[in-house]
């Protein structure tokens, strides 16, 4: 890190509490996850994490940097208004915050937002059908899944209650020729939402190249939360955050600082 990024980080460090900053690297180390993974599109799509105390302040990426080069003190702190709290020469992008505004100030129950343009969710967002019930994946999502009408790019606020009218209480948005959107109440839980989304997408794609496809019973669906809640060790994302946090570390280093 050169002295002018350590310059910042130890700035933004001053100018933040512990727990901020602790949800600071945890948000940034989902960035370098997401980016590992292959979920991103250039720049622009977002993640975004309501910080704690009745200011309504939120965590974004700086607009126009790509994922892996998010790090705990480039993070922007915004308003529900989408203006900076901190200042910093880095842009935000209010029409990208439309929508996790939208979400975070219906939904006080979650902390986290990930939205992605993914080539196989914003694919299976096309299919009229939606996600079909035809993989162990599919059936962690359907209980909890919504569907919202592509309305062009989000940039006006008269969308804002469609979506949160449309997400509801459900924890998995299909955005319709959009993408896909996970919410948490923690940020590992938003990652490993989107974790089995997206693979869900992938796996359908794939089915769907073959031959005729074999539905997941009704009753087996109704019981995959308690299954997964069984399989987690009653743990559920936080069994496998450790892991992935070890694997940032090792694969994109830095953003931590």
């Amino acid at each position: 890190m050169n002295s002018r990024a350590q310059n910042n980080s130890a700035q933004v460090r001053d100018q933040v509490t512990d727990e901020e900053w602790s949800l600071r690297v945890e948000l940034a180390a989902c960035y370098r996850l997401v980016a590992l993974y292959g979920w991103t599109d250039l720049v622009y799509t977002h993640i975004s994490v309501r910080l704690p105390g009745p200011e309504h302040h939120f965590l974004i990426n700086p607009y126009g940097l790509m994922f892996n080069e998010v790090t705990a003190s480039n993070l922007v702190k915004v308003d529900m208004n989408c203006e900076k709290v901190i200042p910093t020469e880095h842009l935000v992008n209010p029409a990208g915050f439309v929508i996790h505004s939208a979400i975070h100030e219906e939904r006080s129950d979650i902390q986290c937002i990930l939205h992605t343009h993914s080539r196989a969710g914003v694919a299976v967002s096309a299919q009229k059908a939606g996600i079909l019930p035809i993989s162990q994946q599919s059936t962690f999502i359907i209980p909890s899944l919504s569907y919202h009408t592509y309305e062009g790019v989000a940039v006006r606020d008269e969308e804002k209650e469609r979506l949160q009218k449309d997400l509801g209480s459900n924890n998995f948005f299909v955005l319709r020729n959009h993408g896909l959107l996970t919410v948490g109440r923690s940020i590992p839980e938003a990652f490993l939402n989107m974790y089995t989304f997206e693979n869900a997408c992938r796996i359908q794609l794939d089915a769907q190249s073959g031959g005729e496809l074999v539905y997941v019973e009704p009753a087996v669906i109704a019981g995959a939360a308690e299954a997964r809640r069984i399989n987690s060790k009653g743990m559920g994302a936080n069994i496998a955050w450790p892991a992935l946090i070890r694997k940032a570390q090792l694969e994109s280093p830095g953003y931590d600082t």
